[in-house]
């Protein structure tokens, strides 16, 4: 999509891949799934799915990044990448950290960004 022309969504909700760090409680094999290169691949997974897929936001529409991990890279890293990258049109409005060792739940990110 190139940029506004392709846009139609008022609100968009990114839940991308992630490591799951935030639910190893319910998922403990997980910890043994993860490695540098998974990590990595993860990573550019999720940059690619917020740099393209925000542009279909319309100009004035929000878009929510989650993930269900507590590690700052898959996280607010991102976000601030993408920031580095799209912030003449796009700025973050909110970002929410829930972690197991705090809320005695789950651990999940969410950032809140909208389009200029």
């Amino acid at each position: 999509m190139d940029g506004c022309a392709g846009a139609q969504a008022d609100r968009l909700l990114l839940d991308v891949p992630c490591s799951g760090s935030g639910v190893l409680r319910r998922n403990p094999d997980t910890k043994w799934k993860l490695n540098e290169k998974e990590m990595e691949r993860l990573h550019a997974t999720q940059y690619e799915i917020l740099s393209t897929y925000s542009s279909m936001t319309k100009k004035g529409g929000q878009m929510v990044y989650a993930t269900c991990s507590v590690f700052p890279s898959e996280n607010e890293q991102q976000v601030k990448r993408f920031l580095k990258e799209h912030g003449q049109e796009w700025r973050l409005v909110r970002e929410i950290h829930l972690r197991p060792d705090k809320e005695g739940f789950d651990g999940f990110y969410g950032a809140l960004l909208r389009r200029g």
